[in-house]
């Protein structure tokens, strides 16, 4: 028997139904999937707007507020975790995870957005009501009245360890980041309070909308045409939504010609083509495509040039998502199904190869900010060797002359210089060369020869690249 059907019934005032909100309820919906199948609210949020929009019950202002809750909620769930803990009487975990997911969204409306403590706080008993039942709906409410006893900085003050006494802890609170996270961040940066302030901050904010115009098949002209459009900061055929959007309204996207691309992955692929390799320049490898965003930039520019190129996933179905990302492609292009660990092709094959290895995805936070919370610090040490083989494979695939670039969408040192380190101790026949020279006009690119990206410093995700070339067989 539900809660609502046990209600008390006070004389002289009749039973008021819940009122549904159609923006909370597709938030929670959105933060449930997230957490009861570890789906992305990236993949989950599009076709519930979707949804929700052709059947009339939103607008634009209702979607970007959903996209709103459901984002912030996830991006802050550690700092608003602590809040609610001291506000409840029992540990988190004894909490049903819906009852907490209902919270979160409350203590966002209050903490991390402008919308009035009396309205965040009814309309989330509202939601309670709908979507928990009477009974828990009063726990709701409870719990809420005493988070919005103060604001979030007080609430910092309250919960958060004096930096001094203990830096990590304080930075994990207050940017809602794991302890570890925070940790191997400021160890990639190379220390210092003001920069990983930074970066955290930026991990939290959302982030544009970036377009790549596809060489040979769109132009940055034609996407500048699109409304709230601006240039990319650095990669010549990105384009910036600066008030977001919907990229598949765009023409130029649906037909394939433009893609979504972080100006960041647009550089990668940037650099290597750019890359001067000693003899011909006609057969390239992306050994990781999917989902092929980079196979798609790297197939056009080759195009221009009259290479080729082979783009590798070993996921059959990611290899499908790449052969939709290249259809299209002006000049010649194939797309397998293979193991880049045990390639199909033959050694010393290739002038150019890309190997954007599967790593774990600390630097695109800001995209997928429920991955700081699932990732674990042993996740490492699955990736490791797969990311040290599919380098070796690399540098076995091209020839003599040729290059190739090792990326990676984490900024962390055991992902990207520990694994370029460890490889070419065992392959002397190859070398670091400078990347840096081949993003002129980006700036605050550290020491080199390789290059690590930044969200606070570049407005891009955090890749990592390094380049190499094979200089014997």
């Amino acid at each position: 028997m539900s809660d609502t059907s046990r209600r008390p019934r006070k004389p002289g005032k009749p039973y008021r139904r819940p009122r549904k909100d159609p923006v909370r309820i597709l938030a929670f919906e959105a933060l449930r999937a997230v957490d009861e199948r570890d789906a992305y609210a990236n993949l989950v949020l599009p076709p519930l707007l979707r949804k929700a929009r052709e059947s009339g019950e939103f607008d634009g202002r209702d979607a970007a507020l959903a996209t709103e809750l459901v984002y912030g909620t996830l991006r802050r769930q550690g700092t608003y975790d602590a809040v609610i803990a001291e506000c409840v009487d029992r540990p988190l975990r004894d909490v049903d995870p819906p009852v907490l997911d209902v919270l979160s969204l409350g203590v966002h409306q209050l903490l991390g957005t402008r919308i009035p403590s009396h309205a965040a706080v009814s309309a989330t008993v509202e939601l309670a009501r709908v979507v928990l039942g009477d009974g828990r709906a009063k726990f709701v409410n409870a719990v809420l009245r005493k988070v919005a006893q103060h604001d979030l900085d007080g609430w910092l003050e309250r919960i958060a360890p004096p930096y001094d006494e203990d830096p990590e802890d304080h930075l994990a609170v207050v940017h809602s980041h794991p302890r570890w996270i925070v940790s191997a961040l400021w160890d990639a940066l190379g220390g210092g309070r003001a920069g990983i302030e930074e970066l955290l901050a930026a991990d939290n904010e959302r982030p544009e909308v970036t377009l790549v115009a596809r060489p040979g098949r769109a132009t940055t002209d034609e996407l500048l045409c699109e409304d709230a459009a601006v240039p990319g900061r650095w990669s010549p055929y990105a384009v910036r939504l600066t008030e977001g959007g919907e990229p598949g309204a765009i023409e130029a996207v649906r037909d394939g010609r433009a893609g979504v691309q972080d100006e960041g992955s647009q550089l990668v692929a940037l650099a290597l083509a750019n890359a001067s390799v000693d003899g011909p320049d006609e057969r390239w490898l992306d050994g990781c495509a999917g989902p092929g965003g980079k196979a798609a930039l790297l197939a056009a520019l080759a195009a221009e040039r009259g290479a080729s190129l082979l783009a590798a996933e070993k996921q059959p179905h990611r290899a499908g998502l790449v052969a939709r990302a290249l259809h299209g492609n002006p000049g010649p292009y194939q797309v397998i199904a293979a193991d880049g660990t045990r390639p199909p092709w033959l050694p010393g094959t290739f002038d150019r190869v890309l190997m954007d290895v599967p790593c774990t995805g600390l630097g695109a936070l800001r995209r997928r900010p429920e991955a700081r919370w699932r990732r674990r610090p042993e996740d490492l040490d699955g990736f490791a060797p797969l990311q040290r083989g599919l380098l070796r494979t690399a540098l076995e695939s091209v020839r003599v002359g040729g290059v190739v670039g090792y990326a990676t969408c984490s900024p962390h040192l055991a992902e990207t210089r520990a694994v370029v380190a460890d490889v070419l101790k065992q392959f002397p026949e190859a070398e670091l060369i400078d990347a840096r020279p081949l993003l002129p006009d980006v700036p605050n690119l550290g020491d080199g020869p390789d290059v690590q990206l930044w969200p606070h410093l570049h407005g891009t995700d955090a890749m990592y690249l390094a380049l190499i070339r094979r200089t014997a067989p």
